[in-house]
């Protein structure tokens, strides 16, 4: 699988670090935890976004684009990545936010990722929650072609074939440094919502034949239809990629048993696993993707679902920025 016949521009810090993190390791008494710092990739305080956008951005360069135009949830990591990267390669950028959460506080719709996608210079609608944000996505295009300009759209989290590529090649990038460090992993779990990381994921460590076993720990949907998304898209990623029919259904595994009472709603263990974490090991993680997928690792090691494996390896796909928008909700005592 040949990834430099993609058009690709350069956005990311690579390689991301792959750190062992012994304290956590030690408290939890389980297999060595490894993480894999794509929190670290440089654009607008970085996350995962970062690397499907390097071959979304240079798509939409070749496409003569004036405007990207993406949609989230108000507090979206994707966003605000979209809108550095686009900053960066002098592009307007337009965001379309699906107001999600009810009763949101003032530092949800202000501070945090919406603070920065405002600093990049990101033009922010919002509508209602339930929104058809494809239809949504279609007249903000339609009035950007009606200006004069040529518009670009990236689906929600950059999750298409063209951003899963990113993790196909993340997906290299860990075999070859595990192969270079002579470390054998076991298991890597990540957080699995918009489905484009864990399908490029799926993608490249069964091209490589690495043998790794993949673990989504999901953050909005339930596990049939996460998996079914995956899947999905999986699929449509390989047959992009030229390599047809490596993923199969039973490769796509979630485990959706730690989202609590909804998509970007705290969760007490969450909470204690961001604490955990900042304490032992110095990192930070957000309250809507990597904080809920560190807690529901963190339950797995100590209900014995790793045992007999000896190294877990953690995608850390970023979102700290988050942290502020939380800051009525979190406890940190």
């Amino acid at each position: 699988m040949l990834l430099s016949r993609y058009p690709r521009v350069s956005l990311a810090h690579l390689p991301t670090p792959l750190e062992f993190l012994p304290h956590l390791t030690r408290h939890l008494g389980g297999p060595n935890i490894y993480v894999k710092r794509d929190d670290c990739t440089g654009l607008g305080t970085g996350g995962n976004k970062t690397r499907k956008l390097e071959f979304l951005m240079a798509d939409a360069l070749r496409q003569g684009a004036t405007t990207v135009i993406t949609q989230g949830a108000v507090q979206s990591n994707h966003a605000r990545q979209t809108a550095a990267a686009a900053a960066k390669l002098g592009l307007d950028c337009e965001l379309v936010f699906e107001k999600r959460i009810d009763g949101a506080t003032g530092p949800y719709l202000h501070s945090g990722n919406v603070l920065l996608d405002r600093i990049f210079g990101a033009r922010i609608r919002e509508v209602a929650n339930g929104s058809d944000m494809a239809a949504e996505l279609d007249a903000v295009a339609d009035e950007v072609r009606k200006s004069g300009n040529t518009p670009y759209v990236i689906p929600g989290g950059g999750s298409n074939p063209t951003g899963a590529l990113g993790y196909v090649d993340c997906a290299f990038e860990l075999v070859t440094q595990a192969n270079r460090q002579g470390l054998v992993i076991d298991h890597v779990v990540h957080a699995t919502g918009s489905a484009g990381t864990q399908a490029g994921l799926a993608v490249g460590l069964k091209a490589t034949n690495s043998g790794i076993p993949l673990l989504g720990i999901g953050v909005g949907a339930d596990r049939k239809a996460q998996e079914e998304k995956v899947f999905e898209l999986a699929t449509r990623t390989a047959k992009f990629a030229g390599a047809d029919g490596v993923v199969t259904r039973d490769d796509i595994v979630c485990n959706c048993d730690y989202i609590g009472p909804g998509y970007g709603l705290p969760t007490e263990k969450m909470n204690a696993a961001v604490l955990l974490a900042a304490r032992l090991e110095g990192l930070l993680f957000d309250p809507v993707y990597t904080g809920k997928a560190l807690a529901g690792m963190i339950d797995l090691v100590r209900k014995g679902w790793f045992d007999g494996a000896e190294n877990v390896v953690f995608i850390h796909t970023g979102g700290a920025a988050g942290l502020f928008a939380y800051v009525d909700q979190l406890k940190t005592a």
